[in-house]
């Protein structure tokens, strides 16, 4: 991990954790990658080649994401797979289908759809710790918070979460849609307006 607030090197964190060098195929429509287990934990992480040929740092960046989410079912689902535990209706069409958790995409590229998936949902959400750790991120937002309450927390200016979501992108090298829920889970929003605890 970097001492100071920049772009968390996601693919060496792959090789490193899970002693496997991601790659790029050709997947089907829709699915942006997956993560293929063994007995032994994490046998494969691949990138569908769409998203390479993109170009831009729009494209970088969702490979990037793709990696971290990627990277979250290694780390949050191997043992399913260790102790035979698979999620519950991901394997139904047979026994001798490959034992893979993967991202895809549901409808057009703006919609956003949860379709119930836990595992899903939990890989995620270790996108934003995996490329936004919470200490980098609470140094990188430090100009737009200040101290609020008697302990003198540190909290976001809501007027300034908008400028600090873009701000934190470009430092960490993300869409701002994860800069934004990133800062949301660090710094989250009170609706009464008073911190608490």
């Amino acid at each position: 991990m970097p001492d100071a607030p920049e772009a968390i090197r996601i693919d060496r964190f792959v090789e490193k954790q899970f002693k496997v060098s991601p790659r790029y195929e050709l997947l089907p429509d829709g699915v942006l990658g997956y993560t293929a287990f063994g007995q032994s934990g994490v046998t494969a992480i691949v990138i569908t080649t769409a998203l390479d040929e993109e170009g831009g740092s729009v494209s970088e960046r969702r490979i990037r994401t793709t990696l971290a989410h990627e990277a979250g079912h290694g780390l949050l689902h191997t043992h399913l797979f260790a102790l035979g535990e698979k999620p519950l209706k991901l394997f139904e069409d047979g026994h001798n289908q490959p034992e893979i958790l993967c991202r895809d995409v549901h409808g057009t590229p703006r919609e956003s759809r949860y379709d119930g998936r836990w595992w899903e949902f939990q890989a995620n959400r270790a996108i934003g710790g995996l490329l936004m750790p919470r200490g980098l991120v609470t140094k990188a937002a430090a100009p737009f918070c200040e101290e609020r309450g008697g302990l003198g927390l540190s909290a976001l200016k809501e007027d300034q979460r908008e400028r600090a979501a873009r701000e934190l992108a470009e430092i960490f090298d993300v869409n701002p849609a994860v800069a934004r829920i990133r800062l949301d889970d660090v710094f989250a929003r009170n609706e009464s307006g008073q911190l608490t605890l």
